[in-house]
């Protein structure tokens, strides 16, 4: 017997899709934990949302298990790895029309009765914003 897929990670790409064919931004809006891989001075209260757009990214893989790409933070080249449990949801930055996900169930009982360290934050290299920039 096989697993049961889920329908998340063809959720994403549907509303990806949907995004890039309507000419809108997607976000991803992601739970950051010991997991996720992203620049962590940009993560707020825990969460991170991210423009996943061809123009903002490269080798953009939606997965069965994993939302993975490169993208440029600042200026700098930086290697993003999510884990399709710690997406909350993608949307369109113009309208916020899209899905928000259901908190996962913790994967073993460990992980339900031991929180997350939080990340360590740093603000960004001479204060500001942080933003993400289109480099052609």
């Amino acid at each position: 017997m096989s697993r049961e897929r889920s329908t998340k990670p063809y959720l994403i790409r549907a509303i990806f899709e949907w995004c890039t064919d309507s000419g809108l931004t997607p976000y991803l809006s992601v739970r950051v934990d010991s997991q996720t891989r992203v620049p962590l001075e940009y993560v707020k209260n825990g969460e991170i949302v991210l423009n996943i757009s061809p123009d903002a990214t490269n080798h953009l893989t939606i997965g069965e298990d994993v939302v993975q790409f490169s993208a440029r933070f600042n200026g700098v080249s930086r290697e993003c790895s999510i884990p399709l449990p710690a997406v909350i949801g993608i949307s369109a930055r113009e309208n916020n029309q899209g899905l928000f996900f259901p908190p996962e169930p913790a994967e073993s009982a460990d992980a339900a009765t031991t929180p997350e360290p939080e990340p360590t934050l740093t603000p960004p290299a001479g204060g500001g914003k942080p933003r993400l920039q289109i480099v052609k």
